[in-house]
């Protein structure tokens, strides 16, 4: 899926709040707005403040905290600003000054000639590299949409694939009612965030939180059973792939082989739940996201009952089943 295009305007307009607010102004080369941030990394230019521009990152934001803006007034005091001028030749995205500070005025000048963004925020400048940083990955990260359900059960993020009119939508009202959250119906953006770690969210947060069922229309899910029902994103951690009953099929009965589905590079856990009258899907489902937690905490009821079963047979009690007296030495 191609990446969109991202601005230093939509780096000023999202909006975050409380420990994610990045609390941006633009307070220069407002023509510059327009200009694309094209990495989630960034770059302190302190070195090519002072003259140094060998491997100069360019291609990051610039960010100034109280030692490059202290550099920059002592050259603009000496009337040297020669590395200024050769900054602003280079086509970088904008430059961002924390603390609440603003540079020389000569700087200005530069920016506006070149029209680049001058940017100011009043966070210090490692608390607000930390939020930029967090925020340009999840920007970048890799993405792809998938047709599917995302519910939060137990704390557990699962993503409920299979055909249409299988019942995934169905399947989470009925976990929704049984008191656990809805992240996304219908279509799920996927982001692989650090490499392996998989975000999901609704596609659209307009339309997000609502649900289609069949044979009653569209609900919205935040009106009728209140946001404590909802969740904007959550972590991939279980896929539940429902399907209906094949009786051909065999299917595992004892659950001591792992299957995993791969997105975007990363593996995640799965299941395949056969679908038939009679099958309770949102209890499976519950019992299933509790024991993928007990897995993730180092225990695993199938191989513990694999366990049990070989010390059986080997026990004198197993043995006395299928021996008679006379054959046991």
């Amino acid at each position: 899926m191609a990446q969109k295009r991202f601005t230093v305007l939509d780096l000023i307009d999202i909006d975050l709040k409380e420990h994610n607010s990045l609390d941006l102004r633009c307070i220069g080369g407002r023509k510059g707005l327009g200009r694309e941030i094209n990495v989630a990394n960034v770059n302190r230019p302190g070195l090519a403040v002072m003259g140094f521009y060998e491997s100069f990152a360019y291609e990051r934001i610039q960010i100034f905290g109280k030692g490059e803006t202290a550099a920059l007034k002592k050259l603009d005091g000496e009337g040297n600003i020669e590395s200024v001028k050769k900054l602003f030749s280079y086509s970088i995205p904008c430059c961002i000054f924390t603390h609440g500070l603003a540079p020389e005025p000569s700087f200005f000048a530069e920016a506006e000639w070149a029209e680049c963004p001058i940017l100011q925020t009043p966070l210090e400048t490692s608390e607000f590299v930390l939020r930029l940083t967090r925020i340009l990955s999840n920007i970048f990260a890799p993405q792809k949409s998938i047709h599917g359900v995302l519910v939060e059960v137990y704390g557990l993020g699962i993503l409920i694939l299979g055909d249409s009119g299988v019942g995934k939508s169905e399947t989470a009202l009925e976990l929704i009612e049984r008191g656990h959250r809805l992240v996304a119906d219908d279509v799920v953006e996927i982001h692989c965030v650090n490499g392996n770690i998989l975000m999901g969210s609704g596609a659209n947060k307009i339309i997000g939180h609502h649900m289609e069922i069949r044979g009653l229309g569209i609900i919205n899910v935040t009106h009728l059973f209140g946001v404590r029902a909802i969740r904007d994103s959550k972590q991939i951690q279980l896929v539940v792939l429902l399907e209906e009953w094949d009786s051909s099929k065999n299917y595992d009965r004892i659950g001591s082989d792992d299957q995993f589905m791969e997105f975007l590079g990363v593996s995640i856990p799965r299941l395949e739940i056969p679908v038939k009258p009679g099958r309770n899907i949102p209890v499976i489902i519950e019992v299933a996201a509790m024991n993928e937690r007990l897995k993730k905490m180092g225990y695993n009821s199938s191989k513990e009952f694999n366990q049990n079963i070989l010390k059986w047979i080997e026990s004198d009690q197993a043995r006395s089943v299928y021996y008679g007296p006379e054959d046991i030495i």
